[in-house]
């Protein structure tokens, strides 16, 4: 290194000394904006809220006796209702795939419009949107908000801070709500706690959804997407030259400047530099510098440069929803195409349609009725007094039907063995089980076996379990155990 560089990086080194480690956050005020892109964001955040606070209050028949909501996750029965599905514990593997589904669900999206997930469906998106809602309708628009912010304590101020907060408050609390009426019935919820009969726990986890609500909507907003949210980080990986993002025109808008009425556009750009694309975003950046990791490509910046082209008598999409590859052809004057179709949107859409598949079939085909069997493991056998050798055996009958089911046990690829189960009847090669309606039923069996029939220490052999009456052809469940017994 020279020493006029050893100066430099010296130089820079004694000026980062004083540099905070800490910078305090901008706050930021986003400017209302109207436009095709705002609309649509409108109709999803309408969607998905309506989705989120109704579907609790949907109710779908499954019989007597069973939760009649549509969607609900009965933590107590352990079981999970989403309209004629019922997921039972053992199941959990569905909960596997359906994470699969969003994961491939959201690298295809990605990879075709960017970050359109952040941009419009993010829950923090959503809710952030109807917080800022209210705060333009009570305090009014950007800079309306600005010169209240600066302005001291007045009773004027004093009452819209309150009036937005308590609109905050109403909001969370909803939300928190309808997040547990997923986990209980929820006409039941609001009757207990009309009626102050609620449980410490449900007020817990409302308060807490409520809490987090207000604090990330109404204060920590752009923080979360930019310091708290991981997706922004490896996000780009799933991009590509093909990808549809916020972009800037640079070839058509540079150089920028303020344009007078009347006069030419030689020697210019679009971009009239009015800052209206950085006023209308909600992380305050510059889209006008490049993708950028806060930019959640809500294309409101969109709707606010149109706007201004209208005005000035420019072609509008100065700031669109583009790709590198179309806005590199386009500033060299060739034909641009669309690219939607090519291998990683490919690999995503077909790794996505495999596990739907999967799932679907898996749903499709599942058995009504399932049998565990757990073997004593202490002692591995008894021997009687007549010689004879007996294991213990816990039988667990899950049936899936609405109604009572029988069963007949039988034993498969054991030499005369009799089986009894445990205060009901006396040995017999067969036993009738009687399985209750939807729920898992566990039976106590002693199957005992003549010493001389055993081959070895341990006989493998199978339980089966048959619909009653028997039916030639009928469905039968199996399970494979082991006997135990002496060493030859």
């Amino acid at each position: 290194m020279s020493e006029v560089q050893y100066e430099d990086a010296e130089s820079v080194r004694e000026q980062q000394k004083d540099l905070p480690l800490y910078a305090a956050r901008v706050k930021i005020f986003p400017k209302k904006v109207a436009g095709i892109v705002r609309r649509g964001k409108w109709a999803v955040l309408t969607l998905l809220l309506s989705i989120y606070y109704l579907a609790p209050w949907l109710r779908w028949d499954r019989g007597p006796g069973v939760p009649d909501q549509a969607f609900l996750i009965d933590m107590p029965h352990r079981r999970a209702y989403f309209l004629w599905i019922e997921i039972w514990p053992q199941e959990v593997y569905y909960l596997g795939g359906l994470l699969l589904i969003g994961a491939f669900g959201l690298f295809l999206a990605t990879a075709l419009f960017g970050r359109v997930w952040c941009g419009f469906t993010c829950p923090q998106t959503v809710w952030t949107d109807l917080f800022m809602w209210v705060e333009r309708l009570v305090e009014g628009d950007r800079a309306a908000r600005i010169r209240l912010d600066k302005t001291g304590w007045t009773i004027a101020k004093i009452g819209k801070r309150s009036l937005k907060h308590t609109i905050w408050i109403v909001i969370s609390v909803l939300t928190g709500g309808a997040w547990i009426m997923y986990f209980s019935d929820a006409p039941t919820l609001v009757d207990d706690i009309l009626h102050w009969e609620v449980e410490p726990s449900v007020l817990f986890f409302v308060g807490l959804f409520a809490g987090t609500t207000y604090l990330l909507a109404g204060f920590a907003r752009e923080q979360v997407c930019t310091y708290m949210c991981p997706w922004p980080r490896f996000q780009a990986a799933m991009f590509d030259e093909d990808s549809l993002i916020v972009t800037y025109e640079e070839w058509r808008g540079e150089p920028r400047g303020p344009h007078k009425k009347g006069t030419d556009w030689d020697g210019r750009g679009d971009c009239v530099a009015c800052n209206q694309c950085v006023a209308v975003c909600p992380t305050g950046i510059d889209i006008r510098d490049g993708n950028q990791l806060e930019c959640i490509g809500c294309g409101l910046c969109i709707d606010a440069c149109n706007e201004v082209m209208l005005r000035v008598d420019r072609p509008g999409n100065l700031i669109s929803y583009d790709s590198v590859n179309r806005q590199n052809a386009r500033a060299q004057g060739q034909t641009a195409k669309y690219r939607l179709i090519r291998p990683r949107t490919i690999l995503y859409a077909v790794l996505l349609m495999i596990v739907g598949v999967v799932i679907m079939a898996s749903l499709w085909t599942r058995p009504v009725v399932e049998i565990n069997v757990l073997r004593d493991r202490n002692p591995l056998f008894v021997r009687l007094t007549d010689g004879s050798i007996r294991n213990g055996f816990t039988i667990k009958i899950l049936n899936k039907q609405r109604s009572e089911q029988g069963y007949v046990l039988d034993i498969d690829g054991l030499p005369g063995e009799s089986m009894s189960v445990v205060g009901q009847n006396t040995p017999s090669t067969t036993v009738y089980l009687i399985a209750t309606p939807d729920s898992v039923t566990t039976y106590r069996i002693y199957v005992r076996v003549p010493r001389d029939k055993l081959t070895s220490g341990a006989v493998p052999f199978n339980f089966v379990l048959s619909k009653h009456p028997i039916v030639e052809g009928g469905v039968t469940t199996r399970h494979e155990t082991v006997f135990r017994g002496p060493e030859k």
